[in-house]
């Protein structure tokens, strides 16, 4: 299922299941308030106000990870466009043929990247361009390796192949920081939070006749597009927010290389 869609439903349930908390929170007061005295419910600001504050903390920290780790990406994809430029350059110190042969190489590499990241939601076609990058890695290090031993010569080493192993090293990190994101438990726990808070904020709404729709919509509304807007920041590629203006330049760099 799209990740868009998972938190799209997400968000949709969460906001039905605090109008429901709220209601029954609401009634569960009311309930309470027939049977016994207003002094039953002294000392319950304490605990209703540690819940709130668990939930503020927790959303806190789940919106700041996933703001963080969303920069990086972007980061990441500078970094690798930037080590793919520099290795290209560093290809016209090697012999035509040689050269040849590498570029077409490189061209490919860029090829399958863009590829690769076009559609995230396409786990097979994913793994399968991880893995037709992992051969083309392995061929154009292969080649500058022979290149330089043919050559013999310790400048051209130190000068074509650590920008080559950068540029790498770059698209492993990029594919290892895709992959990165918080336990499901986390989000799970969350949710539980948010929807405790509503029936605990429906129960102190209890001393009025009447729920404030206003209040209650309201509420709902904004917990449930704050833990959406989590949800996207947290998957780029896949919902509204997306790092996807950040892959223009290597669509720009694949472009020069022609």
């Amino acid at each position: 299922m799209n990740q868009i869609l998972i938190s799209v439903i997400f968000a949709a349930a969460l906001f039905a299941g605090l109008l429901g908390c709220l209601r029954l929170g609401w009634k569960i007061g009311r309930r309470q308030l027939r049977t016994a005295s207003e002094d039953s419910q002294a000392g319950l600001g304490a605990i209703e106000g540690s819940v709130f504050g668990l939930m503020g903390l927790l959303i806190a920290f789940t919106f700041t990870g996933a703001a963080t780790r969303f920069h990086e990406r972007r980061d990441l994809i500078t970094q690798h466009v930037n080590a793919i430029g520099t290795a290209w350059l560093r290809l016209d110190l090697l012999s035509d043929d040689d050269q040849n042969q590498a570029r077409d190489a490189f061209r490919r590499y860029v090829d399958t990247v863009i590829e690769t990241t076009r559609d995230a939601s396409d786990k097979e076609a994913a793994t399968a361009g991880v893995a037709k990058l992992n051969l083309i890695q392995a061929e154009i290090w292969t080649h500058l390796v022979d290149v330089t031993k043919r050559d013999r010569s310790l400048p051209l080493a130190q000068t074509v192949l650590p920008p080559a192993n950068e540029m790498f090293d770059l698209g492993n990190s990029r594919l290892l920081a895709s992959r990165q994101h918080p336990p499901v438990a986390v989000f799970g726990m969350l949710g539980v939070l948010v929807l405790v808070s509503g029936l605990l904020a429906g129960f102190g709404m209890s001393k009025s006749d009447r729920q404030s729709p206003l209040h209650v919509l309201g509420f709902s509304a904004i917990m449930a597009l704050s833990i959406y807007l989590i949800l996207d920041i947290e998957y780029p590629r896949l919902g509204l927010i997306r790092i996807d203006a950040f892959d223009q330049a290597l669509i720009e760099l694949r472009a020069s290389m022609n």
